[in-house]
């Protein structure tokens, strides 16, 4: 899209020029117009220029109408976005619940085209992998029939199980496109599953639970309990 972009203007500039009589080197698009660099009230608003291509009846020589492009990209590596994500749950010994108290994600995914809506994917993914590491589970039965086929079944988190995440980010820009962007999509669903079930091995260590499957559900966390303590008599 930045590429396709950076041809209209490209093509507007030149537009813009023949129009103002000036030399395109000269005209620069600010804030929604081509201006003559250095003479702000010599200028022409987006608008018109898109409309003169479209009309096509005064453009440069052998320019074609319409003010449109393509543009292909073929990255030449990877993007690598990073961060560090630290869950603080509370146990309940006697049942096995695990109560999540606390959630803080810093990510670095670049440069931040929209900050509202990386902001909106962290809390998505964060959601999804808390729900891989408490809630969500695929039960068979043993003639291998699936019993949480439907929401009334299968457990996902609600606003009710979560709390506030607190999220932060730094900025590293990308090497690899024009843009410095990285992705961000995918953060919450890959660091949050590890860091919750981290947290709560950390919290059943000195109960001598040194492993657990997911989901920590309450019934396999006093499970875990039980087994451990009958170990140790």
């Amino acid at each position: 899209m930045w590429e396709a972009c950076e041809k209209v203007i490209a093509k507007g500039r030149a537009i813009a020029a023949h129009q103002l009589e000036a030399a395109e080197e000269d005209v620069e698009l600010v804030e929604g117009e081509f201006r003559v660099r250095g003479t702000p009230a010599r200028g022409v608003p987006l608008g018109d220029v898109a409309f003169a291509a479209f009309s096509a009846h005064d453009l440069p020589e052998g320019m074609e109408p319409n003010l449109e492009a393509q543009a292909s990209w073929d990255p030449p590596n990877f993007t690598f976005p990073f961060g560090t994500h630290v869950a603080v749950v509370e146990v309940d010994e006697e049942t096995g619940r695990v109560e999540l108290v606390r959630y803080v994600a810093i990510d670095d995914c670049g440069t931040q085209v929209n900050p509202l809506i990386v902001e909106g994917q962290v809390h998505g993914g964060v959601t999804q992998g808390i729900g891989q590491a408490l809630f969500e589970e695929a039960v068979f039965d043993e003639e291998g029939t699936l019993v949480t086929g439907s929401l009334v079944d299968y457990l996902v988190p609600s606003a009710a199980e979560l709390p506030g995440f607190e999220v932060g980010s730094t900025v590293t820009p990308s090497p690899t496109n024009p843009l410095g962007v990285k992705g961000i999509g995918e953060a919450g669903t890959i660091a949050a599953t590890p860091a919750v079930m981290n947290a709560v091995l950390d919290a059943l260590a000195p109960l001598g639970v040194a492993d657990l499957d997911m989901p920590a559900s309450p019934a396999k966390v006093w499970d875990a309990i039980r087994r451990a303590k009958e170990a140790s008599r």
